[in-house]
């Protein structure tokens, strides 16, 4: 089974690697909601994640969200110690904090982060922007969850529109490889050879039998059952004494 969750996991990183630019060190934003949700399944999150992963990671979090926890007590008391062990990114927010949610969804605009929370509300709102990652903790388990359907579309899109940058380097390529361009199509008629038809073979041809006009095939059909209407002669034949002694007979 960690086999297959590791191989899930590397899939899912191999498209946002591909199609959303995220690399290594991948950089993971934490709240306090996920530091709660391990601290209750007594889960050591650096420890966890890296044998998740196997990749160089950075975990990170905000002003914003340790604020947040802290202004919770005691609830999220142990949370708030756990969280406060991570790298604290800028957010843009000093002086001026906002909540956790929002915090996270403005920092996931520009920069490619793997957003680690348990807030479900949170995590419907990041599936509906192309290119957000999230990782939540199913009971002991880490699991990054799969693209979502508004990033697969994305791709989608991305992936049937060709950019105008890659269609001139394509033009480009051509002219250089003396292949005719798309704007010289009249050329490249001209270029290819028109195939003339072949003739079929005589020897698998069968002759033609002339045409009969239906009066003349009825003419003829009619010829022939009435030479069969005809009753044939039949010769006898007499022997040689016989036609003798006819003739004395005869002139007797």
């Amino acid at each position: 089974m960690k086999i297959n969750r590791f191989k899930k996991s590397q899939k899912v990183l191999a498209f946002f690697t591909t199609n959303f630019n995220y690399y290594e060190p991948y950089q993971l934003l934490i709240d306090a909601t996920f530091c709660q949700a391990a601290l209750q399944n007594q889960v050591i999150i650096e420890e966890q994640l890296k044998k998740y992963f196997q990749s160089e990671l950075k975990l990170l979090t905000t002003q914003c969200i340790i604020l947040e926890a802290e202004s919770l007590g005691g609830p999220l008391a142990g949370a708030t110690m756990i969280v406060k062990r991570f790298y604290v990114h800028k957010c843009g927010h000093e002086g001026k904090p906002i909540s956790a949610a929002e915090c996270i969804k403005s920092m996931t605009k520009s920069s490619r982060y793997i957003v680690a929370t348990q807030d479900k509300s949170l995590q419907q709102k990041l599936r509906k922007v192309p290119g957000r990652a999230l990782l939540y903790l199913h009971k002991a388990t880490p699991v990054l969850e799969g693209p979502s359907d508004a990033s697969k579309k994305y791709v989608n899109k991305k992936s049937n529109a060709l950019p105008e940058n890659v269609e001139k380097r394509i033009e480009g390529l051509k002219k250089t490889a003396g292949i005719p361009t798309t704007a010289g199509d009249d050329d490249a008629n001209k270029l290819k050879k028109k195939k003339k038809p072949k003739n079929p073979n005589p020897l698998s041809c069968k002759k033609k039998k002339p045409r009969v006009n239906n009066t003349e095939r009825k003419d003829a059909l009619h010829k022939v059952a009435k030479s069969n209407d005809k009753p044939k002669r039949k010769r006898i034949k007499i022997a040689n004494h016989v036609k003798e002694v006819i003739k004395k007979n005869i002139k007797n």
